[in-house]
């Protein structure tokens, strides 16, 4: 057994990509093309080059973070905009069979931009194209087919102009798209309720390193479970998910409020930790700590499954210390909420959900942490100050945990951040000059770290959605593979583990690789 092991272990450190360096760009490139071509005559429409006119339009449209749109950032060979299920078939095996790394690409919000750049000859597949959405009442429960193209925005347009009464757990913001979304996790304001998207996810169809289309009976119950929640990048490309949906009233209550620090903003907080993860299933609280012009200020953003006159007692009974108000709430139909909760103006209408923003705005920096106990007042203060020192507009979002994720065992799927969690934080720093970049990350680094005594140990978590390279980045760890376990076990806790065996059995040469993607259990011996 350690013969074969160390054999395993010899093949997968002189892997195929490593052999890639010592053959021309150009040679790779023709070789990937003619293959292309070879499996598919209706692919060519579908293929940009960099001498292409449009490769630059292409490769930028799904750029979300502008840190990653300087003359510096590796540029793919190709890309590869797939116009139909076979198109995706056909990059998989061409791109293995001639040795260069594939990255995937659905709406292009990773945090890290992993999605669209490598260090090494690359092509892009990018999924944008095929986003179809098929919905389906049935008589006992109702579920859609999306394609991992299409994005939230798209998914609760549809649903919505189906029936008032139906919806499903997905994030805030509409142009993400499905693929990675939900095989990350995926969480919104029904997670209290409903759990994560990934929660709700039935069947699905991706195309394994063979270039196979496998559906949940074919690939079986080990890489169905891994690709719920651990990335479905590190084991295939998703083609669509299977969705369960979930009943919502036929109008939902919405407010938000903002409390400076004059307004008993940090005893409010406090007491928000203390009821935000026990209050009915159907309530999500949201607290944003944010910085402007030198000033904390908290917006407390709230989602309610149900009318007005049922928020307000429950409100006055559990956190009368908001002092939320009738005048501070809108009723309005679950997807004018989507709408609502991504920042739109009251009155947008819902065609918005189907926009697809051309490119990156704005230059950011994004972390996240995870609260197990409620931080004192002495220990708000204490970030109230850290934030005001940063000089920056700094913000974080607090997203209260409980309800169903409480409920759902930890090793349920690859997603671990289930029950004995108060809250998850994201930081963000977002920034509009490249000359402040340096300065910004530094910021949110040393920010990282002076919250160090108020988030979880051993392992100090984090949520895969929101990718960090900070994690393992391998600036101190001896190996990539302690790399590896550095965000695995960040990520994914103990399930890491269980995901690094799945890997092995279905993509034992790593092809489906990034920086952050999970290994073969074997190589980590």
């Amino acid at each position: 057994m350690k013969g074969k092991i160390s054999l395993q272990v010899l093949i997968f450190i002189i892997s195929f990509f490593s052999v890639s360096w010592a053959i021309p760009t150009q040679t790779l490139l023709d070789n990937f093309l003619q293959c292309l071509t070879t499996q598919s005559n209706s692919i060519s429409n579908a293929i940009y080059i960099q001498t292409n006119p449009s490769f630059e339009s292409v490769l930028t449209s799904y750029i979300r973070n502008k840190r990653f749109t300087a003359p510096s950032t590796p540029k793919p060979l190709a890309i590869i905009t797939a116009l139909e299920e076979h198109h995706v078939q056909s990059t998989v095996v061409c791109a293995k069979t001639h040795l260069l790394q594939l990255r995937i690409r659905s709406g292009g919000h990773d945090y890290e931009g992993l999605s669209y750049r490598s260090d090494v000859p690359f092509i892009i597949l990018d999924m944008f194209n095929l986003r179809s959405i098929d919905i389906d009442l049935g008589n006992v429960s109702s579920t859609a087919w999306a394609q991992a193209g299409a994005t939230l925005g798209e998914l609760c347009y549809k649903i919505a102009n189906t029936s008032n009464f139906l919806g499903f757990p997905v994030g805030g913001y509409p142009t993400i798209g499905l693929g990675g979304h939900i095989s990350g996790g995926g969480y919104g304001t029904m997670m209290r309720k409903y759990g994560l998207s990934v929660d709700n996810v039935i069947d699905a169809r991706i195309v394994d390193v063979n270039g196979r289309i496998l559906d949940r009976k074919s690939m079986g119950e080990d890489l169905f479970w891994a690709i719920r929640g651990g990335g479905g990048a590190s084991f295939g490309v998703i083609l669509a998910w299977k969705l369960k949906l979930v009943p919502v009233p036929g109008n939902v209550t919405m407010f938000r409020l903002h409390r400076s620090l004059a307004q008993n903003g940090t005893d409010i907080v406090y007491r928000w930790q203390q009821v935000a993860s026990k209050l009915p299933d159907e309530l999500f609280i949201r607290a944003v700590p944010l910085l402007q012009n030198g000033t904390v200020y908290v917006a407390f953003a709230g989602f309610f499954l149900g009318q007005t006159n049922n928020l307000l007692p429950l409100m006055q009974s559990s956190f009368p210390e908001l002092g939320l108000q009738k005048q501070d709430c809108q009723e309005m139909r679950w997807v004018e909420s989507v709408v609502n909760w991504a920042g739109f103006p009251n009155g947008t209408s819902i065609d918005v959900l189907l926009d697809r923003p051309k490119g990156a705005q704005m230059f950011s920096k994004l972390k996240s942490d995870y609260v197990k106990k409620p931080i004192s007042k002495h220990g708000l203060k204490t970030i109230w100050k850290m934030m005001v020192n940063t000089k920056t507009d700094m913000w974080m979002q607090w997203n209260p945990y409980g309800g169903r994720m409480n409920k759902i065992p930890a090793s349920a799927l690859p997603f671990p951040h289930r029950s004995g969690n108060l809250f998850k934080i994201q930081y963000g720093l977002t920034w509009t000059n490249e000359s402040d970049t340096d300065y910004n990350v530094d910021v949110m680094r040393r920010f990282y770290e002076g919250m160090t005594p108020y988030v979880s140990k051993s392992p100090r978590e984090a949520f895969q959605n929101y990718r960090d390279n900070d994690i393992g980045s391998g600036k101190s760890d001896k190996t990539v593979w302690a790399n590896a376990t550095a965000y695995g076990t960040k990520y994914f806790k103990n399930n890491f583990w269980r995901l690094t065996q799945v890997k092995a059995k279905v993509d034992p040469f790593n092809f489906f690789i990034h920086e952050q993607s999970i290994p073969p259990s074997f190589a980590l011996i």
